[in-house]
This record gives C-alpha cells, structure tokens and sequence, in this order.
C-alpha cells in the first residue's frame, strides 16, 4: 500500500488570477473537480471551497474570497472538457444553487465503480482498492467548519486530495469497464448525473414528506407547518442548521400534543426551551387558530391491493433482479428500477411501453428487456 506525500496546490484568493487560470484549464482535456460546503455549521449552507487539478497542478478556490467565480462557468459547461469528479451529486447541486453554474462532459468515479460492482464505493476505498493508494480521510476535517479562514494546512492537503488522484483512478477503473463493455453504461449514468439541477425546498411539501407527519390530523399539521416556518427563520436569522434549533421529533412530539407544556415535551432541552419558547408557543397558536392542514391528493390515484398473483410475480421479478445481478457482479438496484418491476408486476402485458420510461436507462433495455420478457411470460404464462 503507498501513502503519497501531500500534493502541492495554488490556493487561488484573487478574481484576476482565477480568470488567468480559467484560461489555462480551458486547454485541459480532463480536470477534477470537488468542493467543500458548510451544511453542518450554517444554514443556509454555502459552497466554501472549490478544487480543481489538471494533471500537473492543482488549485484550491477560495469562493469566500472571490465571490464572482462566473470566470469558472464556461470551464465547466465546457464539452470537450471532461470533468472527473467523485460522488458528484451534492457538487452539481451546490454550484448550481450557488452560481447557477452547470456540468458537461461529467465522469464519476463512484457511478463508474457502481458499474464495475465494485464493493467498496467511498473514495479512500475505491484508491485503496482500485490503485493501492492509502490517503487520510480524517472526520474531524471532513466535519469541519469550511466557512472559516484562514483553513488549515491540514485541511487544505486533505481537500486537495480529493481531485489530484481522480485521473489515475478513471483511467483504471475505464480500463475494467472497456474489458467487460459497460463504458456505454457508465457513460449515460454519469449523463443523468450531470443533468441535476437545484430545486428549492417548497416548505408546505417538505412537512409532507417528514415521516413524521405521517398520520397527524389536519391541525397537527397545521402547527407542524407553523413549526417548521418558525424553525426556517430562525435558523436563517443564526445562521444555523435547522436540526440545532428543533429537531423533527420535537416538532412532531409538539404537533400531536400542542396543548402540552413545553418542559412535558421528550427531547426539548432546557435550554432551547428557555430561548425559543415564546416562538414556539406562539407557532403552536398559529397552527391550532388557522385552517387545518389537509394533505393534496395524490398525484396518481391509489392503486388497488395487490392480487396474490401480482405479489407473487412481483416477488418473482426480485429473484430475476437478483440472478441477473449475479450474474453480471453487481448491486441488483442496478439491473431495472424497482418501481418499473412493481408497475410490471401488476401489469405484465406493458413492457413494451415500460421499457422506455423514465427510470429505466437505456443501458438496462438493452441489456436486460429480452431477459426481463422471458422472465414475465414464464410467470404469466396467458400474457
């Protein structure tokens, strides 16, 4: 196992000299790109540092510093530069969110290893594996506050070992996918990937989807809204993450039983009672004053309980899922998406069609809608 010095970086403080380097890495054909945010320390959370290397020099942009990073914009929208990144989902989102920036010509490194089957997908893991490379992936770092300046060394080594060792490990890990011919997989996956944008939070949907109101009547829900509203605003005014001022339990535990003393509440401290009680009564109040909260209806109309022969299929497409995976080496979620299977299950005579929705990639059709067939004839024998 080697354990590499720490790679040397330029850390870039400076519009003027960021535009000079976007000149340079407008020449690249392949750059790496990471970033580091502050979503456990502030609310809202914000990208803090952006790293990039080509491959001889890195460079570590300090967005805190600049604040016009628009020089960086067509780098990245570029198509003839590849962009290698590592897990790139919450990467894509953040620059996005932040400066509307977006990704083309995008290679993740774990999307690529989900393809290959590989066991262990988290970077250290993957460069432990793939290229015998031991880095430090310390959580006291990962855990840290990026917001504050000046970053220590420590932290900055760590960060820029997040992108300096991204080429040697996509050429690795293409090489496998070109001997099993899964790069055309691999290619349309990290395609959906660059394809994400940020969507704002709607606060009324965000209440729905806590488990948490699950089965609350309307005017439970009507203070849990209320609640979550006042939570919202004071984590903006503390620059907080919400969870530090309530958590969702409490909110529930409120929610359920408003007329309850707040010190009665189990998992309510002292403290934040003492701080926050007069908001929090005065939210409740709104709650119960204010109209009930009824849920919308659901976007599709509810389906009937499955027959025992759809759950019988059903649970027989689960064991095709599971062989074909198998038999190819990799995660079964990554042969066909489970809500096609269900659809298919109670309709088996759709495939035709369902082969070409949304989820299904095209990858997976032709890979697997033959077997997929066979699978749904065998089990239903008068489709």
């Amino acid at each position: 196992m080697i354990t590499p010095e720490p790679a040397s970086y330029i850390l870039v403080t400076d519009a003027r000299q960021l535009a000079e380097i976007c000149q340079t890495l407008m020449k690249a054909s392949r750059i790496a790109v990471d970033t580091e945010a502050d979503s456990m320390h502030h609310y809202p959370e914000k990208v803090c540092l952006v790293q990039i290397a080509t491959e001889e020099q890195a460079y570590l942009i300090d967005p805190l510093a600049i604040h016009d990073l628009s020089s960086l914009a067509p780098v990245l929208a570029n198509p003839n530069i590849q962009k290698l990144l590592h897990g790139a989902d919450y990467d894509v989102r953040g620059m996005n969110r932040d400066y509307d920036m977006v990704f083309k010509n995008l290679f993740d490194t774990h999307l690529a290893a989900r393809v290959l089957g590989l066991e262990r997908l988290g970077l250290a893991g993957l460069l432990e594996d793939v290229l015998e490379i031991e880095i430090l992936k310390d959580k006291r770092i990962q855990r840290q506050d990026w917001s504050k300046r000046p970053l220590e060394e420590d932290a900055l080594s760590y960060a820029v070992g997040d992108v300096v060792y991204l080429f040697a490990l996509q050429d690795a890990i293409e090489e496998k996918l070109q001997e099993l011919g899964r790069s055309a997989w691999s290619v349309e996956e990290c395609e959906r990937q660059a394809e994400i944008r940020y969507i704002p939070p709607d606060p009324v949907a965000a209440v729905f989807g806590m488990k948490e109101s699950r089965g609350m009547d309307g005017t439970a829900l009507a203070v849990l809204s209320a609640l979550y509203d006042f939570r919202d605003l004071q984590a903006r005014r503390l620059d907080r993450p919400p969870a530090y001022i309530l958590s969702a339990t409490v909110m529930a535990a409120i929610a359920v039983t408003p007329g309850a003393p707040l010190e009665k509440v189990l998992g309510l401290s002292v403290g934040t009672a003492r701080r926050f009680g007069r908001g929090i009564q005065s939210a409740v109040r709104k709650g119960i004053d204010g109209p009930p909260l009824q849920r919308p209806a659901p976007q599709f109309p509810p389906r009937a309980r499955p027959s025992n022969a759809q759950v019988k299929r059903l649970a027989n497409l689960k064991v095709w899922r599971t062989n074909e995976a198998k038999t190819l080496g990799f995660d079964p979620s990554m042969v066909w998406p489970m809500r096609s299977l269900e659809r298919l299950a109670r309709e088996p005579g759709t495939l035709t069609d369902e082969q070409f929705s949304a989820e299904v990639r095209d990858w997976q059709r032709e890979q697997f809608s033959e077997s997929l067939r066979t699978a749904l004839v065998s089990n239903n024998p008068g489709s």
